[in-house]
C-alpha cells in the first residue's frame, strides 16, 4: 500500500475474540479528526526515537483517507457525514462506553464516536496470527470505522430492535460482517486512487481469515460452536470484505437482509 510515513471453552473464545477486532455492543443489544495520544501506562515518557513512529503515521493516514472516501460518498448521496475521532492508547483508556484495556484490542465507541486503537495488536496480528502487512493493519482501522458508518446510518439503533427473535451471537455477527464489507468498500476506493499495489488485498484477505471465529474455536482447543460465533467464520469474513471491495455499494453490504452469511 502506498502510504506516507512508511509502507476462547467459550469463555476463552469470546475473550479472544473480543481481543481482535473488539467493539463494544451493548449499546447495541439491549444492555477526521484525531484525538491526542492517551499512553495511560506511560507517566514517564520514553526518551529517544519511537519505534512506533512509522505505524502512527500509518494509522493516521489510513484514519484520514477512510474518513475523506466516506465523507464523498456521504454528499454524494445528499447525507452529511460526521467525522469519528482516533485515540492510539497503550495499557487502558477511558472511553464514552466505559474504562477500556489492551485485553479488548481495537474497538468503536458509538457513545463518543471515537476509534481507539492499540497498537500493540498490529504486532500481535502479524506475529502470533501470520497476518503483517500495511494493509492488513489498514483493514482493521477500516473495520472500526465500518461500525462509526453503522452509527451514522442508524443501523446501531436499528439492530436494537432485532432482538425478538434472533440471538445476541447472530446480531453480533451481523453487525461485524457488515462493518467488514464497509471496509472493503474504503479498499474498493483507495485501488481507484492508486493507494493500493500488489499483495495489498492478499493481505486483508489473510487478515480476516485468521480472525474468524471458527478458526480462533480451534486454536483454542475446543469445539467449533457456531452458536458462539461473535464476528462470522473466516470464509464469512472474506467474503464479505471482498464483497465490498468488488462492488464498491454499500447496498451490496446488507447482511441483515440475507440468509447466507
Amino acid at each position: 500500500m502506498h502510504l506516507t510515513g512508511g509502507g476462547l471453552a467459550a469463555l476463552v473464545v469470546v475473550v479472544v475474540v473480543a481481543r481482535l477486532f473488539g467493539v463494544d455492543i451493548s449499546g447495541l443489544l439491549g444492555g477526521g479528526g484525531s484525538s491526542p495520544a492517551q499512553r495511560t501506562d506511560q507517566q514517564h515518557p520514553p526518551t529517544g526515537p519511537d519505534p512506533d513512529k512509522d505505524l502512527v503515521g500509518l494509522v493516521k493516514f489510513v484514519m484520514k483517507d477512510v474518513q475523506s472516501t466516506f465523507e464523498a460518498r456521504f454528499k454524494a448521496a445528499g447525507r452529511t457525514y460526521r467525522h469519528a475521532k482516533l485515540v492510539l492508547f497503550t495499557d487502558a483508556v477511558n472511553t464514552g462506553c466505559g474504562r477500556s484495556s489492551t485485553a479488548i484490542g481495537p474497538f468503536y465507541c458509538p457513545a463518543d464516536e471515537h476509534a481507539y486503537i492499540d497498537l500493540s495488536f498490529y504486532r500481535e496480528l502479524r506475529q502470533r496470527f501470520g497476518a503483517p502487512g500495511d494493509f492488513a493493519q489498514a483493514y482493521v482501522l477500516a473495520h472500526e470505522m465500518g461500525h462509526h458508518l453503522q452509527k451514522l446510518l442508524g443501523i446501531e439503533h436499528e439492530a436494537q430492535s432485532l432482538g425478538r427473535g434472533h440471538s445476541r451471537n447472530e446480531i453480533s455477527v451481523r453487525i461485524e460482517l457488515q462493518a467488514d464489507c464497509f471496509a472493503g468498500i474504503w479498499g474498493h476506493d483507495a485501488k481507484g486512487k492508486n493507494l493500493l499495489e500488489a499483495g495489498d488485498v492478499e493481505e486483508a484477505i489473510t487478515a480476516a481469515t485468521a480472525i474468524g471465529d471458527d478458526r480462533l474455536q480451534k486454536q483454542s482447543g475446543g469445539d467449533v460452536n457456531p452458536e458462539t460465533f461473535t464476528h462470522g467464520t473466516s470464509a464469512q469474513r472474506v467474503r464479505w470484505f471482498r464483497r465490498g471491495f468488488d462492488t464498491g455499494e454499500f447496498e451490496a453490504c446488507d447482511t441483515f437482509k440475507t440468509n447466507q452469511l
